[in-house]
């Protein structure tokens, strides 16, 4: 088992493994489109406001690790994480583990449906598979890497948290937070709010770009 991450090589991580899954043609990232994905107001749980420092201390701590690199053949340097093959974990695992790392504690159901960009389960119950598998993981491979939650008052299914900032506290988990479905209007928000963060990923990806090749950016509003 790794030693534990800190919230911001937790949240750096995360959006690296996101954006190599679901924006592959502004991948490997570059500072300036990593803190741009971390911050974003979408898809996050906490929203952060980390600053270029701060990330790029985190992408030290990560690669110190093995679980992030520099990608070779770039003017600037351009970051890929290492996740699958540091942690020695199935993809399944490690979509779910990225998905928790980004969005905090979730149910089964709701991991099935914010992993549709990165990996299509088959159902909940293979999500749930994959969860146990983890959490059942024994000390020889480095212990378990999540947990699953008391079940809070008036909540049908449990959560699920990953143990990669090290032990959580249950009792304080415990309360799930109110969500909005994929089909309610607050759902159908937070997907173009998603949408919006990706272009704005993209953009400063561009502007990295320009910027290398000396054309200065213009925009139109």
């Amino acid at each position: 088992m790794i030693s534990p991450l800190t919230l911001a090589e937790a949240r750096v991580l995360g959006t690296l493994m996101e954006k190599a899954r679901t924006v592959p043609d502004s991948y490997p990232m570059t500072l300036n489109a990593l803190v741009a994905g971390c911050n974003q107001k979408s898809s996050r749980d906490p929203i952060t406001n980390l600053t270029e420092s701060q990330v790029q201390e985190a992408l030290d701590g990560l690669k110190h690790r093995s679980l992030a690199f520099t990608a070779r053949g770039s003017r600037v340097d351009r970051w890929e994480h290492n996740f699958q093959r540091a942690m020695v974990v199935p993809e399944q695992s490690a979509v779910l583990l990225g998905l928790l790392m980004l969005r905090g504690p979730q149910t089964a159901g709701e991991l099935r449906i914010h992993s549709e960009r990165w990996y299509r389960f088959a159902d909940i119950s293979s999500v749930e598979g994959f969860l146990e598998e983890m959490r059942d993981r024994s000390e020889e491979k480095g212990g378990p890497l999540v947990v699953q939650l008391p079940r809070g008052s008036g909540a049908r299914e449990t959560r699920w948290a990953h143990l990669l900032c090290g032990p959580v506290d249950v009792a304080a988990e415990a309360e799930p937070a109110a969500t909005a479905s994929p089909q309610t209007p607050m759902g159908l928000a937070a997907r173009v709010a998603t949408l919006e963060e990706e272009v704005a990923s993209l953009r400063a990806t561009l502007d990295d770009l320009r910027s290398q090749l000396g054309f200065v950016a213009t925009r139109t509003s």
